[in-house]
């Protein structure tokens, strides 16, 4: 084991930890840069991209993901495209536009947005902070009796490819890892009993080893949708068990063109015999379950003494779903919020967490902080919304209202326009959506905004 102390930075340059090198990590890494700080990014894979770094080999990852952690990062089966069109994606000044030999659609497959992030990280000169294949298993704080925020430093323990484990200081972390990784599984009636074949959506890539099965794919997600109609093309029998029989119209489409694509209500419950009884009363034998039932946020690597907890898929409490009232800025997250435009919220987050570390702006009092905090909770729980979509906050206007903490933009209109059309087309029209739009005029007009002609990669 290697021990690695330095001494306390007395300037207001800090020495941070980033950990993960996808587009939260890699805009945190830049902005920190930026602000003078000296940055190490931990990645536990051998390149950038995070979920976009394409794994196809799982074959050594539990199938339900029942380990405290997993072998495989990344949850991207081998067709998925973007749900978005690539001109929302960009960060605000690196936009997202089709290169010449490279996939030039609008809603383009995955490894193209892989390819941009490796072109991200090449133009602002990031690859040298990256330590690849390296694992952070503990993340906690060294001098936890001090009540001087500025003076709170951590202890990082981190493990190479290779066996050989580090221990270093920083002043500073920055959690990146994302969330789309640790299956969230439902919970029924004899599914540990259940003695055929069940995975989760995590380790799905392709459709041949499902050939000529009876599959039951649960949960109507955008990615049980998607893979429910790859499936129907191979499966003998697909059946989507869904929340409710009130479905989006694009994919009822779907369903009335394929014989044997059926929709059901929630599972009952599982038998020995490899029956699976739903909620209707309708029963079939199957001989696989496939979960697409969404992730869990875990952060195994992190001991903050009860002061940042996930409790049933909310992480808190958060300021801002960015900052512990009682760790900050020593700590931070970025990435946390789901159902938004999320390369320009990132790099938002980075900027702010940058500030902070260099003194630049300051946070709220720990008890104004919480109070926010508990009326957002409030406001949460009078809307009805279940605390497992504490982080789904599905509108524009949060960016915005982030966006002025640190005087960053606001969100174009045209960038807002975009993702509804084609939030609403693909509504309407599941499987055609990424090919056929009819907001054309608007996409023309929107490439001539000058940011499109920024920095972009040769």
């Amino acid at each position: 084991m290697v021990l690695v102390i330095t001494e306390p930075v007395k300037s207001q340059s800090k020495r941070v930890c980033v950990i993960g090198a996808g587009p939260s990590g890699l805009v945190s890494a830049r902005e920190l840069k930026k602000e003078g700080h000296e940055v190490v990014v931990m990645e536990q894979n051998d390149d950038v991209g995070g979920q976009w770094l394409y794994q196809p080999n799982v074959e050594e990852e539990e199938p339900l993901g029942k380990t405290k952690t997993l072998k495989v990062h990344s949850s991207v089966y081998s067709s998925l495209r973007l749900a978005s069109p690539r001109e929302v994606m960009g960060f605000s000044d690196f936009p997202f536009n089709a290169k010449e030999g490279r996939d030039a659609r609008r809603f383009p497959g995955h490894e193209e947005l892989w390819l941009y992030l490796k072109d991200f990280c090449q133009v602002f000169g990031l690859k040298e902070m990256i330590r690849f294949n390296v694992r952070v298993d503990f993340v906690g704080m060294v001098n936890d009796d001090t009540d001087d925020d500025r003076m709170k430093r951590w202890m990082v323990k981190s493990v190479e490819k290779s066996g050989e484990v580090m221990e270093e200081v920083f002043d500073a972390v920055v959690v990146a890892s994302g969330h789309y990784s640790f299956p969230r599984l439902p919970s029924i009636k004899g599914m540990d009993l259940w003695k055929r074949k069940q995975l989760h959506s995590h380790i799905y890539r392709v459709p041949d080893p499902f050939r000529d099965e009876v599959v039951v794919v649960v949960g109507c997600s955008i990615s049980g949708q998607d893979i429910s109609i790859e499936l129907v093309k191979v499966a003998k029998e697909v059946h989507l068990s869904a929340k409710s029989l009130d479905i989006p119209p694009g994919l009822a489409k779907v369903i009335s063109k394929h014989q044997n694509f059926h929709l059901h209500l929630q599972i009952e419950s599982l038998e020995e015999d490899g029956r699976v009884i739903f909620e209707d009363g309708s029963c079939i034998i199957a001989d696989t379950i496939l979960y697409c039932t969404g992730y869990d946020y875990k952060f195994p690597f992190l001991e903050s003494k009860g002061r940042v907890e996930v409790d049933d898929n909310r992480v808190g409490p958060l300021f801002e779903h960015t900052f512990s009232p009682y760790l900050s800025p020593s700590l931070s997250f970025v990435g946390i919020p789901r159902k938004l435009i999320g390369f320009p919220f990132f790099e938002s987050q980075a900027i702010w967490i940058a500030r902070l570390l260099s003194g630049k702006t300051s946070l709220p009092s720990s008890d104004q902080m919480m109070q926010s905090i508990s009326e957002f909770y409030r406001s949460k729980e009078a809307a009805g919304i279940p605390k497992r979509n504490t982080h789904d906050l599905a509108e524009f206007k949060y960016n915005d209202t982030y966006a002025d903490y640190v005087g960053f933009p606001h969100l174009e209109e045209w960038r807002k326009t975009l993702c509804l059309n084609a939030i609403l087309n693909s509504i309407e029209n599941l499987e055609t959506f990424r090919d056929s739009w009819d907001d054309d005029d608007l996409l023309q007009e929107t490439l001539q905004d000058p940011y499109f002609s920024q920095l972009s990669p040769p």
